[in-house]
């Protein structure tokens, strides 16, 4: 790739004066980029070279300098095109319009007034052109464009296996092992191996040094949606519009990693993009009108959601999650899909349905695991459903999930859950021992009076000398016993130990209730009698009811 290793090719007529004084300033210009070349001036270089062009545009030589010194900043296209016009200037037109310039006819050597170059001249302009197509990763175009090369100026033969490679050979083995790599990537992505189609897709992007073609970042999004990774996904895609930024097929793409991302306008916004640059653009067609019916239907649900109409918004997030789809090569619907779940879990669990939230809320996190808001939910249905344990562990994983960097919980938000987690823990703790509401048959934010009617009504059920089971009633006036007393009922709520049971509640005695209370309270159903623990003087006392006990 050395600048000055180009000489001028002589025209085939003696030209007047002016036109000599001419090419000499051009040659002169075109020495001191070979200068500036060398000094790794390759800006300046090029500002030289393209001065000399201008002198003498027939002469290939100021062209492939240039293209040298494109390739040497890593610029390929422009150097690619430098070199496919000084093939077109070197070569016979049917040489130059197959070899050189593929897309259309480029002028002659006989037609720039140009003598045809040596073999060896158009070799080495093919062998840097094929440079360029490899490493803007156009294999194809480059092995055909290299063999070219190759047959004008073939190397010398080797001596053994073992001899290095021409510079030709070397890059025609680098050519031939970014065609396996695509051949893999494509056998991979058919099988629907993805690690390995990322693997391979990873080789091919090593393999070049120019920017890589707008179908190889198009498939690096299409790979990282694939693989569940929609905000890795958002990247490659917003890479990939910084190449192709009026593509119509990476807008539409880039429209559907928004989508998946919950960012319905914007999706919009790129699909319509698209179809100003291709009105009849199907996916575009297909990505707008998708887009604006999940958010209709999705703000339609939490407008019935927010109205308390729960039935019409559980449907409406169906509708809308119908619209999402969990396509494998959609990210199993990203973003958006664990949002609408999330939501329709919380609207489930207003409705009392906790199975079906936590069917929701789980399916949800498998898209979005670091969601404090599923996870809260969750940990609410595990505790309606007195899934203590499970309750507690969502709620940590939630407050966790909360305090992360990334979060966008509020600091309320924070406290709210922290304070769940710790009445989810109380609860986890007391079903351990005794749940006393539960024994009296109240709910936990039950009065004064309900605990007193709920006594009598078990006491009755469960009173031994009625029939009843003599530990049941055992522990409903232990269960009164601590409900019935603020202070104890205070402490048992926030789960610490009763200072007044020994042991803590539930840790086996009564409660606090000594002998003598159960002695009187049996009397009551003896009709006074005493004597022992639970009533009676002796083996033979009888027991006698006068009707129902009072309280």
């Amino acid at each position: 790739m050395d600048a000055d290793a180009d000489p001028p090719t002589p025209t085939l007529e003696t030209a007047p004066d002016d036109a000599e004084s001419a090419a000499q300033r051009a040659d002169r210009i075109k020495e001191e980029g070979n200068a500036a070349f060398k000094a790794r001036r390759f800006d300046d270089a090029i500002a030289l070279y393209t001065k000399a062009i201008d002198l003498r545009p027939g002469e290939p030589s100021y062209l492939t300098n240039r293209a040298a010194s494109y390739m040497a900043l890593k610029n390929f296209r422009p150097a690619l095109a430098d070199c496919q016009a000084a093939y077109a200037l070197q070569a016979p037109t049917s040489q130059s319009q197959s070899s050189a310039n593929p897309n259309g006819p480029a002028p002659s050597a006989a037609a720039s007034g140009s003598e045809v170059a040596t073999p060896q001249a158009q070799a080495k302009t093919l062998t840097r052109l094929a440079r360029c197509h490899f490493a803007l990763g156009a294999p194809n175009p480059a092995l055909s464009t290299l063999r070219t090369a190759l047959a004008l100026d073939p190397p010398p033969p080797r001596a053994t296996a073992k001899s290095p490679l021409s510079p030709g050979e070397a890059l025609e083995a680098q050519i031939l092992d970014l065609l396996a790599h695509l051949r893999s990537f494509a056998a991979a992505r058919e099988r629907r191996e993805w690690g390995m189609a990322r693997l391979a897709l990873d080789q091919c992007m090593r393999a070049i040094e120019g920017d890589a073609p707008e179908e190889w970042r198009r498939w690096r999004v299409e790979l990282e949606l694939v693989r569940g990774n929609v905000d890795e996904a958002g990247i490659a895609a917003n890479d990939a519009m910084r190449q192709a930024p009026n593509s119509p097929e990476t807008l539409v793409l880039r429209g559907l990693v928004l989508f998946l991302s919950g960012k319905l306008p914007q999706a919009v916004a790129h699909a319509a993009n698209a179809l100003r640059l291709d009105p009849g653009h199907a996916p575009a067609q297909q990505l707008r009108r998708r887009a604006k019916e999940a958010e209709r239907l999705k703000d339609a649900g939490n407008a019935a959601f927010k109205g308390g109409r729960l039935e019409e918004a559980v449907a409406l997030y169906g509708e809308c999650l119908e619209q999402i789809g969990d396509k494998e090569e959609e990210a199993k619907g990203g973003a958006i899909r664990a949002t609408l779940l999330s939501n329709r879990a919380t609207t489930l669990l207003k409705m009392g349905l906790n199975d079906e939230a936590i069917a929701d809320t789980t399916a949800s996190l498998a898209l979005a695991p670091a969601s404090f808001k599923a996870l809260r939910t969750r940990a609410r249905a595990h505790l309606a459903l007195e899934a203590f344990q499970s309750a507690v562990n969502d709620f940590r994983a939630a407050l966790e999930a909360a305090q992360a960097p990334a979060s966008a919980c509020t600091p309320a938000d924070v406290a709210a859950i922290r304070s769940e987690l710790k009445k989810a823990e109380v609860s986890l703790k007391r079903a351990a021992t005794k749940d006393y509401y539960k024994i009296l048959g109240v709910p936990r934010d039950c009065g004064t009076g309900e605990i007193k009617k709920a006594y009598r009504r078990e006491s009755l059920k469960h009173h031994p000398d009625k029939g009843g089971d003599e530990e049941k009633f055992k522990l409903v006036v232990e269960a009164h016993g601590v409900l019935s007393d603020p202070a104890r009922r205070e402490r048992y709520d926030l789960g610490e130990d009763d200072d007044e049971g020994g042991g803590g509640f539930g840790g086996g005695g009564m409660g606090g209730m000594s002998q003598m209370d159960l002695a009187e309270l049996f009397a009551q159903f003896h009709g006074g009698g005493g004597g022992g623990p639970f009533g009676g003087g002796g083996r033979g006392h009888s027991h006698s009811h006068g009707g129902p006990f009072g309280f």
